[in-house]
């Protein structure tokens, strides 16, 4: 059996976006903005959360579960994005680039595991509202939430332990802006189709398996919806699930592309700008998205300013 890592490579490069030292410090500004954004709106929509008592439910705790994991997502590729933009030397280590893939893909797939979550919480409270405080309790919450860490931790450990066993004996130029599978997948010096057969199996497990969950909680969600006799309360169940399907949609669809295709079937370019979607845009879009939607956060916002405006 082959030993883990007989590897000659003792660093990759990571090319990232084109070097053009006219256009680098435009590059740098725009993702540092973005990058600083989502910093910001994440942690005020958590405080938000934490600090209005109207806004302790089931729903509000999974969303703001799910900025905290937005923003331990990004951090993970973006910062070093950042240094590497203006730096001449774009190395990373063996052992950094694993970690680095690593982590990435637990916060990914724990994030794809909380939108089913989410999805089911939805369900409860249009389809079972009154019994809605009783089912999704505080203990139940917090073990779906749990069960979706355990799932991006399995779901890691097998995308890169089997990612990271091949052999790289060079070259070792990584296009891409971070360590992620499908192009380090291509610098290996093995054949890869056992790989991309683990991709598959694993990426039905974590990415087909919530997603059919999703589909099949919001079949229900939308024939219950019909069976609302006024026309408000279908537009009010409605617009309470647009936000989240409009957010799963975005992530779901750049990472099916990218972990369930082969490694060798996708290109350098469209796999960067769509790791670009679903690791930075989505992470930016969702705080705006659940809070520009909802009359409850813009409320805890307002009130909030009013604290801080009060001694004044």
């Amino acid at each position: 059996m082959q030993e883990l890592n007989q590897s000659a490579v003792t660093e990759f490069i990571l090319l990232g976006f084109a070097s053009n030292p006219r256009t680098n410090p435009l590059l740098f500004t725009f993702f540092l903005v973005f990058y600083l954004l989502i910093l910001v709106s994440n942690s005020l929509l958590i405080t938000l959360i934490h600090q209005d008592t109207r806004l302790h439910t089931p729903m509000y705790f999974f969303i703001s579960v799910l900025s905290l994991l937005d923003m331990c997502y990004t951090t993970t590729t973006v910062p070093q994005m950042l240094v590497h933009i203006l730096s001449k030397k774009r190395a990373i280590s063996f052992a950094r680039c694993v970690a680095q893939m690593y982590i990435f893909l637990l916060f990914g797939i724990t994030e794809y595991c909380l939108f089913s979550i989410m999805s089911v919480d939805r369900y409860v409270a249009i389809c079972h509202p009154l019994r809605y405080k009783v089912i999704m309790s505080r203990w139940l919450c917090l073990l779906m939430v749990g069960i979706c860490a355990a799932y991006g931790v399995a779901g890691g450990l097998s995308y890169t332990f089997f990612a990271m066993r091949l052999p790289y004996c060079g070259p070792n130029e990584i296009d891409h802006y971070f360590c992620e599978v499908p192009a380090v997948l291509k610098l290996a010096c093995a054949d890869t189709s056992l790989n991309d057969l683990v991709n598959i199996i694993t990426g039905f497990n974590v990415i087909v398996v919530p997603l059919s969950l999703i589909v099949i909680v919001y079949v229900n969600i939308l024939f219950t919806i019909m069976k609302i006799r006024s026309a408000q309360g279908r537009i009010k169940a409605f617009s309470t699930c647009a936000s989240h399907i409009t957010v799963v949609s975005m992530f779901a669809i750049p990472c099916s592309i990218t972990y369930m295709s082969p490694g060798s079937d996708s290109s350098s370019n469209s796999g960067k700008k769509m790791a670009l979607f679903y690791n930075i845009a989505t992470a930016f879009l969702n705080p705006v998205i659940y809070s520009l939607r909802n009359k409850d956060v813009k409320n805890a916002f307002l009130k909030l300013m009013g604290r801080g405006m009060a001694p004044e």
